[in-house]
Order: structure tokens, then C-alpha cells, then sequence
């Protein structure tokens, strides 16, 4: 697959503990990315952060709360994007999800 150029990139903001038919919520987003046949999928755990519940939810020792931040980050050709959008409309119901531009510079895959 080539990317290059003028792509966009899809951010969804979750909890670690949110779930999807009793797995990580998560995983089943990157799942269906890769179904979908999308470029990519990278899933980056927060260490601190609070949303629209204004719970904060940290990684410190201290603190009771697990439920960590989560992004799932997708890049791909727009209308690829804009297409796999309303598969997660049933799967959010907490969270957020954004799309914005972005300027693939270099996108090279492993050999084989």
C-alpha cells in the first residue's frame, strides 16, 4: 500500500475499561480498521487525562482509578476515513472521536 501526501488521520479517545461484546473496546476498533482495509491503527495509553465525565483518571500510585485514557490513531486516504466513520457510531457511546488533516511524509512497511 502507498501513502503519501494529503491524508487524514482519525483519533478516538476512549477508556482502557470500556468494552465492546466483553473485549477491549479498543481492540475491536483496530479489528475492524483492519478489516476495513485501512492503512493502519496504533493504540497509545494514556497516563493521565479527563474528558466529558471531568473524572480524572490517572497512573499514579495513589490514585483508585484504572480506567486510563486510550487513542486509537488511524491515517488514511480521506475518504477511506470518512467511510469507515459510521462503523463507530454503534461502538462509542463514550468518548471522542476527531478526524483532521494531516501530511503523510513517509510510510514504509517491513520487507515480506
Amino acid at each position: 500500500m502507498r501513502l503519501q501526501g494529503q491524508a487524514m488521520r482519525l483519533t478516538v479517545l476512549v477508556g482502557e475499561d470500556d468494552v465492546w461484546h466483553h473485549k477491549p473496546l479498543y481492540h475491536e476498533i483496530v479489528r475492524r480498521a483492519h478489516v476495513a482495509g485501512l492503512a493502519g491503527a496504533t493504540v497509545l495509553r494514556g497516563i493521565e487525562g479527563f474528558g466529558a465525565s471531568s473524572r480524572i483518571h490517572t497512573s499514579r500510585i495513589l490514585s483508585l482509578s484504572e480506567d486510563l485514557p486510550v487513542a486509537v490513531i488511524v491515517v488514511d486516504a480521506e475518504d477511506k476515513i470518512r467511510a469507515f466513520l459510521p462503523q463507530l457510531d454503534d461502538l462509542v457511546t463514550e468518548g471522542l472521536v476527531m478526524v483532521d488533516p494531516v501530511e503523510v511524509i513517509r510510510y514504509v512497511g517491513r520487507p515480506g
